[in-house]
Formats: structure tokens, C-alpha cells, sequence
């Protein structure tokens, strides 16, 4: 049976080269954006080029009745989603006192509620089947808090503890749920900061740079390719910076 993935977040970034990444190994890849359906679009043909059958949908992943709709298509398109990867996220960085509550519930909504969203409308489908992998890419800063970035670290907690609950919940239907602690990669999420800024980020990383998005991606198809007793674990990977 071919294996159906799901990712969120793929116009650019991690998602962008995860979808990418594992499109050599799976050929059904269903695929998520919100702010740049063209950019969504590109990936969606890169796939397509490369033998993946692939669904694609632009939306706003926190709004719970497009995210079922989604779901919903896939399901009757291929008949199961074995692989979720919650990649979605966005960042605000600023002091606490500048942050107003809408902007607030922007990066809760993105961040932890979308997690909610797809979790809660794929994993009957993996329940059913007793059999799925779930993987939601959180952040260094959710397990121990970053000055400047506080509703952005409280998401990643929240992910974090949602990881480590819902691996627990669903372990004895057969089914992963481990999180990734991503440290500072080079995306255009972390384009808000300038050359000097992120050279000086880098020489505070023992690494000495910043990951790339395709070593973000090499490093979920590297969990995924884990024993399924590997679950309710969030897994570092930053260079050495914490």
C-alpha cells in the first residue's frame, strides 16, 4: 500500500524541502500554505514532475472547518493519511509590552491551534487503521523560552506538551507523535533578522552556522524512519546552542 503524507506548510522553508525531500520516497504527498498560493503551487509541480501525486490547498490553517475540509479530501482522494508533519508557524519578535492580543493570537492560532486542527481530523483515520506517524516541528525556544520572542516560545511549548500527551493517548493504537525542537535555520521565517544579526547568531552556536531547511528536512525523514517505540519525544536539533 503506497503511504499518503500530509504536510503543513509548504510554500517555502522546512516544509517547502520536506515535501520535496520525501516526494522521493512517497508519491502521494498532500500539501498545505497559506500567504503564497503561488509559491505553493511551484512546489506542488516540482512534485508532480517527479512522478508524486499531489493534493495542494492555500487557507488559513487555523480555521478548524478548512483544515476538515482538506482532510476530508484527501481521505476520499486516497483513502488514508498515514504521515502528518505539523510544520506550519510563524514568529513574532518584539517586546511583550509592544504585542497587542491580536498579534498574540496570530502565533497561538498558527502555531498551536492549527496542531489541534489536524491532529483532531486525521487521527481517526490512523485510529482506524491502527498505524500513522505524527510529527509536529516545534522549536529550541519551546522547551526553555527566548527574551523578545515570549508568545512565539509559549507556542512551542504548547506543541511540546501536546506532543508529549497525544504520543501517550495514542501509543496503544499504534501510532508515533514526536516533535522536533528545530534551533535557528535558515529560512525566510528568520529573514526579519540581518546578515550581521545572523552571523552573530552563528558564532554563538557551536556549530558555528545555521542549519539549512534541507537538513531540517533530512532530519524529520531520519525520525520517521525510527522504530515506532520512538513516541511522545521532542528531539533536539540546534548545532549545540542549548
Amino acid at each position: 500500500m503506497q503511504k499518503t503524507v500530509l504536510i503543513t506548510g509548504c510554500s517555502s522553508g522546512i516544509g517547502k524541502a520536506t515535501a520535496l525531500l520525501l516526494g522521493k520516497s512517497y508519491k502521494r504527498i498532500a500539501i498545505m500554505g497559506y500567504r503564497n498560493p503561488d509559491k505553493l503551487d511551484e512546489v506542488k509541480s516540482q512534485l508532480q514532475a517527479n512522478g508524486v501525486e499531489c493534493l495542494s490547498a492555500c487557507g488559513d490553517i487555523s480555521d478548524y472547518q478548512f483544515v476538515s475540509d482538506f482532510v476530508e479530501e484527501v481521505i476520499a482522494t486516497w483513502g488514508h493519511i498515514d504521515i502528518l508533519i505539523n510544520n506550519a508557524g510563524i514568529s513574532y519578535v518584539g517586546l511583550l509590552t509592544d504585542m497587542n492580543i491580536t498579534d498574540w493570537h496570530q502565533v497561538m492560532d498558527t502555531n498551536a491551534t492549527q496542531v489541534f486542527n489536524t491532529c483532531r481530523n486525521v487521527v481517526p483515520y490512523m485510529v482506524h487503521e491502527k498505524c500513522g506517524q505524527i510529527i509536529n516541528v516545534s522549536s529550541m525556544w519551546g522547551n526553555v523560552g527566548a527574551s523578545c520572542e515570549v508568545a512565539y516560545s509559549a507556542s512551542k511549548g504548547a506543541v511540546n506538551a501536546f506532543t508529549k500527551a497525544l504520543g501517550k493517548e495514542l501509543a496503544p493504537s499504534g501510532i508515533s507523535v514526536n516533535a522536533i525542537a528545530f534551533g535557528v535555520i535558515d529560512t525566510p521565517m528568520n529573514d526579519c533578522f540581518t546578515a550581521e544579526e545572523k552571523a552573530a547568531l552563528a558564532e554563538d552556536i557551536p556549530a558555528g552556522r545555521l542549519a539549512s531547511a534541507e537538513e531540517a528536512a533530512q532530519f524529520i525523514q531520519t525520525v520517521l524512519s525510527s522504530p515506532s517505540y520512538l513516541t511522545g519525544q521532542v528531539i533536539t536539533f540546534d548545532g549545540g546552542y542549548l
